[in-house]
């Protein structure tokens, strides 16, 4: 169950450890609803998919929360550009960000909140503030007071001295030359009477960063476990979470912070007017396998820059293609026996590796070099003859399990099993190896709870979903 990872509050990678074992309570920071989610946006939220992953192989039950922040400047303006409101503008592009999250595999998060349906909690949080001390009200909007926090400014290693008391800051995007008393609660007049809600402290709307203090507190406690994002939210979006959640409630906000890098495109940063901005569609236009895309985007470690190139994508094709490959002569493998020595050794060693990679600090590299040499080396086998029906199901075996965790392996289309449920059928393998049928039976029982039914026969046990 070991993982380290590394936390950007102390600048180190250190052991991860829920507060509350076995669960791990997540929150992850997702996307501003005004237009569809670019491949940048989802190189750190595949990342953050396969954290996810990664804590349930390790043998932890996760509570995700992700957020939609379906109201901001920018979605104002450009619904009232469109002539909508804020319901029906964003819906569309809700749907196709969901649409794109399957397209890549990615699993739902067990919470998915907006931040329009979560008005009344901002309001409350915006009055403990108040009450607090930590605010102080111009023109009908309401400001926190970072001179009331003395910690501001250790999660980017912000300087507070140079920030000028009482300057003040009214837009939601700003940078660390700019930092100032951010905006709590905005009265804005000139907007539309959709954009504005009623509170004890005038009408108006929240300031984006008051939302996720709000929505997580929420789902998950006062204080959770892991807080992800990509590393352009540090500052000034988290350091001002940090200061409203820990100025309302007293108590730590979040325990462990985990950042995502930047992607280039072709050595390049993303802009419109380089015309480098792609959106998923944009990709399986141009021929790419929605599979392929996902292997491209988890490539490289999570806190590296990942440089996206259109040679990356026809090589991530290639590696798939060669597992896929090694899978299909596997499957036609009819000779009966016992795995031999050298298949177990080589499951063996791979499991152990990529186990391994995962659990310092989220190696993805290493961890997709273990199917490889897994896969080489299985080939190898198989040409020598070493390789029984009994043996390829458990070189198929590992190959599953492994791709619990990275969702990309197996072909387009074929079901896998979860994390959690690969866990429960690899547990049962072994109690029956151990002849342990009464912990067997508990793992299939739980199994067939959650939906998987199990067939045994001479070939191997075989797993079906119910219908």
């Amino acid at each position: 169950m070991a993982l380290s990872l590394h936390n950007t509050l102390t600048g180190r990678v250190e052991p991860f450890e829920p507060q509350n074992p076995p669960e791990v309570r997540m929150y992850v920071c997702g996307p501003t609803v005004y237009g569809r989610a670019h491949i940048g946006n989802f190189r750190s939220f595949l990342a953050t998919d396969l954290l996810r992953r990664t804590l349930r192989y390790k043998g932890w039950r996760v509570k995700e929360v992700m957020n939609l922040t379906d109201v901001d400047d920018r979605i104002i303006q450009l619904a009232g550009e469109a002539g909508s409101d804020l319901a029906t503008f964003t819906a569309g592009h809700i749907r196709s960000f969901e649409e794109d999250m399957a397209t890549l595999g990615m699993e739902r998060p067990e919470v998915v909140p907006r931040a329009t349906a979560h008005i009344p909690e901002m309001v409350e949080l915006v009055s403990r503030l108040t009450e607090r001390g930590h605010t102080y009200t111009v023109d009908g909007s309401v400001y926190f007071r970072i001179a009331s926090f003395p910690e501001y400014g250790r999660l980017s290693h912000l300087d507070v001295e140079g920030i000028k008391a009482g300057a003040r800051v009214d837009t939601d995007k700003y940078d660390k030359e700019n930092a100032r008393d951010f905006v709590l609660w905005k009265a804005k007049s000139d907007e539309p009477a959709w954009a504005q809600w009623d509170a004890p402290f005038g009408r108006g709307r929240p300031g984006w960063h008051l939302e996720c203090s709000a929505m997580s507190m929420k789902y998950l406690g006062e204080t959770f476990d892991l807080h992800c994002g990509g590393i352009d939210l540090i500052f000034p979006h988290h350091e001002n979470e940090i200061a409203q959640s820990q100025c309302a409630t007293g108590q730590t906000f979040v325990r462990h912070w985990s950042h995502v890098a930047h992607l280039l495109i072709e050595n390049e940063t993303m802009s419109k007017s380089k015309g480098n901005v792609f959106v998923i569609p944009d990709l399986l236009a141009k021929g790419h396998q929605p599979d392929a895309i996902r292997y491209a985007l988890i490539a490289a470690h999570y806190r590296s820059q990942l440089n996206f190139t259109w040679d990356g994508l026809g090589q991530a094709a290639a590696a798939l293609a060669r597992v896929r490959s090694f899978l299909q002569r596997a499957s036609e493998i009819e000779t009966a026996g016992p795995v031999s020595p050298a298949v177990e050794t080589a499951v063996t060693k791979a499991l152990a590796a990529f186990d391994a990679a995962l659990g310092e600090d989220l190696n993805t590299p290493e961890a997709l070099s273990a199917v490889h040499v897994l896969v080489g080396e299985a080939n190898a086998l198989l040409a020598a003859g070493e390789v029984t029906r009994e043996g390829a199901a458990r070189l198929r075996g590992a190959i599953e399990k492994m791709d619990s965790v990275l969702g990309v392996l197996l072909p387009q289309g074929e079901d896998r099993l979860s994390a959690e449920e690969q866990a429960l059928f690899d547990e049962r393998q072994e109690a029956r190896r151990r002849r342990d049928f009464a912990r067997a039976d508990e793992a299939r029982a739980r199994l067939e709870a959650l939906g998987i039914i199990l067939e045994d026969s001479a070939k191997g046990t075989r797993w079906r979903r119910k219908r």
